[in-house]
């Protein structure tokens, strides 16, 4: 049997039905984390680049990485943005695959390290965005909030069980 005679080999590998970055987050919530990070690649562009207009190093060096940070945000978050790049279609589908919680983690690690390095206002506003990405992924990984009548139903059902127990404990004692 040659090459020809198989039916779609490349296809036969069925794609995973959700990926992790979709669980438990809605539509709208995934653009807002996509957009805030397409904003914040471009606050540290411009902040970083207005950074490095200094002769302090430690500016240059805060002001070099958040130009990194944008061109990491721009590859995970907006990948069309960098279509001259060839592996970036691939680095987006890898960030994709990633976790809620490992995007925040990752996002407001990139985000502060250019505060530790120099602490100006510039450093500050230019990654607040970037920061404020992470910020909501952490929240998409903390799920979804509960309606309050099954908060109410448990905290019947729990008084209702303290109170089997309490005269459970004064009917032993008599």
């Amino acid at each position: 049997m040659s090459s020809q005679d198989e039916p779609f080999p490349a296809a036969a590998a069925p794609e995973p039905a959700a990926t992790s970055a979709d669980e438990g987050m809605t539509w709208w919530y995934r653009w807002l984390c996509r957009i805030a990070g397409v904003i914040g690649g471009m606050s540290c562009a411009f902040a970083g680049l207005w950074n490095c207009v200094t002769i302090n190093p430690l500016n240059i060096a805060a002001g070099v990485w958040m130009m990194l940070n944008a061109f990491v945000l721009f590859l995970c978050e907006a990948p069309f943005c960098c279509q001259f790049i060839e592996f970036a279609n691939a680095v987006s589908a890898r960030a994709d695959r990633l976790r809620a919680w490992q995007k925040a983690a990752f996002y407001c690690g990139m985000a502060v390290f250019p505060v530790v390095l120099s602490l100006t206002l510039t450093t500050l506003f230019g990654n607040a965005i970037a920061f404020a990405t992470g910020v909501l992924y952490g929240l998409s990984a903390l799920g979804k909030k509960g309606d309050a009548i099954s908060y109410a139903r448990i905290h019947q059902q729990q008084k209702q069980m303290d109170e089997e127990k309490l005269t459970g404990t004064l009917e032993g004692q008599a």
